[in-house]
């Protein structure tokens, strides 16, 4: 297993970066996923489940999502992820508000790979993504809910 925590403060208020976090139907505006299902449609819940591509638009590489828990008294959520080449990643987001309009966002993302050597080729593929991949998913993240904060009237 392999674990990373990006964190990162977010000039937005909580309420903007959870909104955006709870309508995986959404998810595609900001993080590198084309969203292709939500079962069942409408704001996140536990046991709700997103199919979805990434990568590049020729390889559909599908990626499934399963949300495992919603809290939303204190803005987290659960997430079990299935990549390709059988990697799987549990994920556990966290929004805390800060003063006005600025919160603090934390990814808790635990890469767990196949066992043998199938297992260490992929670690070893994937070596620089494990480590990116988060960070730029808070950092794409991060810019959607600053935009989407100051396009917003009031």
């Amino acid at each position: 297993m392999t674990l990373v925590c990006p964190t990162d403060v977010v000039e937005a208020p909580v309420e903007v970066v959870w909104g955006l976090l709870t309508d995986p139907a959404g998810w595609g505006g900001f993080f590198d996923l084309r969203v292709r299902e939500v079962h069942p449609p409408g704001p996140a819940h536990a046991g709700q489940r997103v199919v979805a591509e990434s990568g590049p638009q020729f390889l559909h590489l599908k990626v499934s999502l399963e949300f495992t828990r919603i809290d939303v008294t204190h803005h987290r959520l659960g997430l079990r992820v299935a990549l390709p080449l059988g990697v799987v990643v549990r994920e556990d987001m966290s929004c805390v508000a800060l003063e006005a309009g600025r919160c603090r966002v934390t990814y808790g993302c635990d890469f767990s790979f196949p066992a043998g050597l199938r297992g260490s080729i992929v670690r070893a593929l994937l070596g620089r993504e494990v480590q990116a991949g988060p960070i730029e998913s808070l950092s794409r993240l991060k810019a959607f809910a600053e935009r989407t904060h100051r396009l917003t009237p009031g």
